[in-house]
């Protein structure tokens, strides 16, 4: 019997590229894929569901976890904290359960500091004309917000040879479709398969044919 140890897939972006839109479509079309819900310190937006989306907890419990040990990565995002629990990583992999996670930059390279086999994949908007005009559309942010999102996301663009994978998300379809693809190849790599393979070795015989 073939066992293999799950995938940890990190999928990051600049704010209003649509990471959270692509991770969501992910996992509905691949339902056997874990997803790692983040610690936040933000407030609940509007449709938001605890425990699904975040686990929002004050600043108070969040840096008792973080005091504990209890976070793989933790980052400073916008005014708030976010950090990914490192139990619920090692019980996904150890299981053989491949995990999502919707994280920032920062917390990214923690990651694969801490698991270099970790899949890392970047998404940006076809320009910064096209992710402004969606931070706006989201009417959720003050102007000086945007600003700040706009530089943050510059810095952030900057990173994308750090990580594995670039999907650009020009149309939902087209970049759900390369976000599923890149999850299903990582599947099959070789260096994710433990003890108990058949025997792969090719003869003479095989080879003659």
């Amino acid at each position: 019997m073939i066992r293999r140890r799950g995938a940890l897939i990190v999928v990051s972006a600049p704010s209003g590229a649509g990471k959270t839109t692509l991770c969501r479509e992910a996992r509905l079309r691949l339902p056997d894929l874990a997803y790692s819900v983040s610690y936040t310190t933000r407030a609940p937006r509007p449709g938001e569901i605890e425990g699904t989306d975040f686990c929002f907890v004050s600043e108070a419990r969040f840096r008792e976890l973080r005091e504990r040990g209890e976070f793989a990565e933790w980052a400073t995002v916008h005014g708030n904290l976010y950090g990914t629990h490192a139990g619920v990583l090692e019980e996904a992999l150890g299981a053989g359960r491949d995990i999502l996670l919707d994280i920032d930059t920062q917390g990214a390279a923690q990651l694969r500091r801490r698991y270099p086999e970790a899949v890392l994949v970047f998404i940006v908007a076809p320009s910064m004309a096209e992710l402004e005009q969606r931070l706006r559309e989201r009417r959720s942010d003050a102007e000086r917000e945007i600003a700040r999102r706009l530089a943050r996301a510059r810095e952030e663009i900057a990173l994308w040879r750090q990580y594995d994978y670039l999907v650009v998300n020009r149309d939902l379809k087209e970049a759900a479709d390369q976000l599923t693809a890149i999850i299903v190849a990582e599947r099959a790599r070789t260096r994710r398969l433990a003890l108990g393979l058949p025997d792969l070795t090719i003869t003479d015989t095989e080879v003659s044919r």
